[in-house]
């Protein structure tokens, strides 16, 4: 198997509401290929699909009504720990829910986390110890 991730789907309660989360409230463009139910955000090598948490669990055969943590969180990184603040406080605006404020951290960065609308875990953080190319994206040693 490669080793490469291309689309991350979030199962989410009210489809447009999430969606108009994501595209009106943190300015991210929806794709052309997103129709009916199912919207794509282009993340710069990587996808992220909303898709209705009810039809996604009968996609995969799961109960949808599960809850409690998942064990899952996406990460967001910024290129300072002043970026951090500025999107939590971006998040919270459009409905997101501040779990943990951003702080100096254990492994020597900056982050905090946030929920979306569906509670997924967002960390947003700043590691000083990486670097992003001219595309963002991160740059892990070998």
């Amino acid at each position: 198997m490669r080793q490469k991730f291309n689309i991350v789907t979030l199962g989410v309660n009210d489809f447009q509401k999430s969606v108009d989360f994501y595209e009106k409230g943190l300015g991210w463009e929806k794709s052309s290929a997103s129709q009916g139910d199912i919207a794509f955000f282009s993340l710069g090598g990587i996808v992220l699909s909303l898709y209705p948490r009810h039809l996604l669990a009968e996609d995969a055969t799961v109960d949808a009504q599960s809850s409690g943590f998942s064990g899952i969180t996406i990460a967001y990184n910024a290129k300072s720990e002043t970026e951090v603040d500025e999107v939590l406080a971006e998040v919270q605006k459009i409905g997101a829910t501040l779990v943990k404020p951003a702080q100096k951290v254990f492994w020597g960065g900056y982050s905090g986390y946030f929920k979306d609308l569906d509670g997924h875990l967002f960390e947003v953080a700043y590691n000083p110890f990486l670097e992003m190319d001219g595309n963002d994206n991160l740059i892990l040693p070998t």
